[in-house]
């Protein structure tokens, strides 16, 4: 008897290139085709974004791109949207389909699910509670939660009224998290009473204590029981009694209208001084990045479309990584998203490196992202397939947060070969924090090479620039976009001329810098363009993909999640035997993570196993476990210029093997004496490295 076979997966890249050709009359020879008219023809691009995902507004927008400038571009003027409105779109189809909005998994065992009917009476429920309480448009609301349908649920109920949203992972320390939380003055607080994290439960009552009490905005808090199902706090609301109501008017909620650049939440991004920077992105702009992303690019479909795998998307992630926000976005397009909350690598008493893989073939996992560091890990420990169970589902691997060494990439294609998918796709990205999307990414139907990124993404122009600003191929240089994209903040919170967000991105190439991706000048009237602290290679014909080789200024990488240096300057130097300290990352080509710390002591301390552990538990404190550095060195001083500022990046380009004349001025240092320690030390790092 004969069975029809199932016709042919048609990757979601190409379903848009169908479109544009048949809506469009658009026909492209080849990729880098499609990406030049994308990022200069940016009002069609966008717009087709727009038409080809069928976004809805009850007003007509007047223009795609009113103002292209940097900062300042005007994106959809006119148009209403709502982020949540767009998630829950979905609810009746993929109910239909029998596919769960969430499936979660933390490292205690438990299982559970939500279903789009759920999620969709969770949102409203938890919306209407929160308009009870005074919450509007534009008020913050902060958490404190981590990796938990519950977070997600909040998350959307926010957006569905337009509030602010702001999170902060339960696993950051008291002061960090206070950093970030004063500076938005949030009405509403959700958190957690504690997390499981490497085979330990702990208690976060006490944090959520402090946070209230430093927290004078604050005038409700929803407390999520995560760990003990019967705890109560004082004042404070339960969240599972909350999301239980049911009733007419939880049934008859619809999410606000709001304008496209309505504020929808705030994330932070640190640089090297100062508090973290409060950037605040607006609904529409999510709307387009993150479908664009998830789908165009990471080739994640509906749940429930016929053109699918019955899709199930999962990104190993802290809710301080924007990666979760990223995960978040698989709803977006109807995909169920699947969770996972804890340690990765099992416990210090036990690891195990197959907690994810287990928990992907347990859960018909058919996109599976992690930082890269996730993937050395396993690596290195040496895991197989048939310690993971079936992974047969999964037909793609993510990968961001770092650099991706090639070797790396080789063994997660062997596993998976092994696994019984011999042609596994890697989508390698890299982006950032600072406008929630990528700038580069991959595509599926682009020749693979193991270490690096297939492609630069649609609509985003980047180049890499070398000193004098002229854009190279084949080189490294810095990471710059020439044109807007409709995620890039719309401003940072509290800065009230714009004077930090000018300075976070745009100081070193000001109106008139640079040329546009089809040619000719770009003038003043362009506006600045932005530049990311990126070093990257863009390859040409001949050498296809993009490279990224770390962070070309000082702002710490660490697996994903950054932070200033400052902050950590800012808890090691509490310490009394502490005086000063410089801290880099040589995060570098692929290379694996290496953070020294150098500290000058107090006369007549000694740097031995009790101070190093004092120092290391005062950045575990607070900030985080990542931030620990990888080794203690004390010195007689920290390098610094004549205003005093500290150099931290002459120093790690000296500990990656430039020479002293290239990354340095002695002229302009306040104290050049202290560099031959440094230089010493380089050259005794390079010779035993190369030993």
């Amino acid at each position: 008897m004969e069975t029809d076979s199932p016709p042919p997966y048609v990757p979601q890249i190409r379903l848009y290139q169908d479109w544009l050709q048949a809506r469009r009359g658009l026909r492209f020879d080849g990729y880098d085709a499609l990406w030049r008219w994308s990022v200069t023809e940016l009002d069609a691009f966008w717009q087709s974004v727009w038409d080809y995902f069928d976004l809805q507004s009850p007003t007509p927008h007047d223009a795609v791109l009113a103002r292209n400038v940097m900062p300042g571009a005007r994106w959809f003027p006119g148009a209403q949207v709502n982020y949540a409105r767009q998630v829950l779109r979905h609810v009746d189809a993929a109910h239909a389909a029998g596919q769960p909005a969430l499936v979660a998994r933390n490292e205690r065992g438990q299982h559970r699910e939500l279903s789009w009917p759920a999620l969709r009476r969770q949102v409203a429920a938890l919306a209407l509670h929160l308009k009870a309480q005074g919450v509007g448009p534009g008020d913050r609301v902060a958490a404190y939660l981590p990796n938990i349908p519950e977070t997600i649920v909040a998350f959307l109920a926010c957006a569905s009224i337009g509030a602010v949203w702001s999170v902060c992972a339960p696993d950051m320390g008291t002061n960090a998290v206070l950093d970030r939380f004063r500076q938005i003055e949030p009405k509403v607080l959700f958190a957690v009473d504690g997390v499981s994290y490497g085979g330990r439960d702990h208690d976060r009552c006490a944090v959520l204590a402090e946070l209230r009490a430093q927290l004078p905005t604050l005038r409700h808090v929803v407390l999520v029981n995560n760990l003990d199902a019967t705890k109560t706090i004082a004042d404070t609301a339960c969240y599972a009694s909350i999301t239980a109501r049911k009733d007419a008017e939880t049934a008859a909620f619809e999410p606000l209208w709001l304008p496209f650049d309505h504020p929808l939440w705030i994330v932070y991004s640190s640089g090297t001084t100062g508090m973290p920077k409060p950037i605040v992105h607006g609904h529409g702009g999510m709307l387009l990045v993150m479908l664009q992303l998830a789908v165009l690019h990471n080739d994640i479909g509906c749940s429930y479309a016929p053109n699918s795998f019955g899709e199930r998307f999962h990104w190993y992630s802290s809710t301080g990584w924007i990666m979760w926000n990223a995960q978040v976005g698989g709803l977006l397009g109807g995909t169920t998203c699947v969770l996972y909350d804890g340690n990765p690598g099992g416990s210090k008493e036990r690891p195990d490196w197959g907690v994810l893989w287990r928990m992907a073939a347990e859960t018909g996992v058919t996109f599976f992202g992690a930082g890269a560091a996730f993937y050395g890990n396993c690596m290195k420990a040496g895991i197989t397939p048939a310690q993971c169970g079936d992974l047969s589902a999964i037909r793609a691997l993510g990968s961001t947060g770092s650099p991706l060494p090639a070797e790396v990439q080789q063994w997660g294609s062997d596993f998976m070969a092994v696994a019984g998918v011999p042609r596994v796709w890697w989508a390698n990205i890299s982006g950032g924090t600072d406008f929630a999307g990528a700038f580069l990414g991959g595509h599926r139907e682009l020749p693979q090479t193991p270490g690096r990124m297939q492609c630069r993404m649609l609509g985003a122009a980047v180049e890499a620039w070398d000193e004098q600003g002229r854009p190279v191929l084949d080189a490294v240089g810095e990471l710059v976009c020439t044109q807007p994209i409709p995620s890039m903040p719309l401003y940072l919170w509290g800065d009230a001329d714009g004077a930090r967000y000018r300075a976070s991105y745009f100081d070193m190439y000001p109106p008139g810098h640079g040329r546009r991706p089809g040619g000719g000048d770009l003038g003043p009237e362009a506006g600045a363009v932005w530049r990311h602290g990126d070093w990257i290679e863009i390859g040409s014909a001949a050498h296809p993909g993009c490279l990224i080789y770390g962070r070309s200024d000082a702002t710490i990488n660490r697996h994903g999640l950054r932070m200033g240096t400052s902050e950590i300057y800012s808890a090691v130097e509490a310490l009394p035997e502490v005086l000063d300290s410089l801290v880099v990352d040589l995060e570098y080509l692929g290379r694996e993570s290496w953070m020294p710390l150098f500290v000058v002591l107090r006369e007549g301390v000694a740097l031995d196993d009790a101070l190093r552990g004092r120092i290391d538990d005062a950045i575990r404190a607070a900030l985080s476990p990542r931030f620990v550095p990888d080794d203690i060195f004390a010195v007689a001083e920290v390098p610094r210029t004549l205003s005093g500022k500290k150099q931290e990046l002459p120093i790690k380009k000296l500990l990656l093997g430039q020479p002293l004349a290239k990354v340095v001025n002695r002229d302009a240092m306040a104290n050049p004496g202290c560099l031959d320690w440094y230089v010493d030390f380089a050259a005794r790092r390079g010779a035993a490295a190369a030993a």
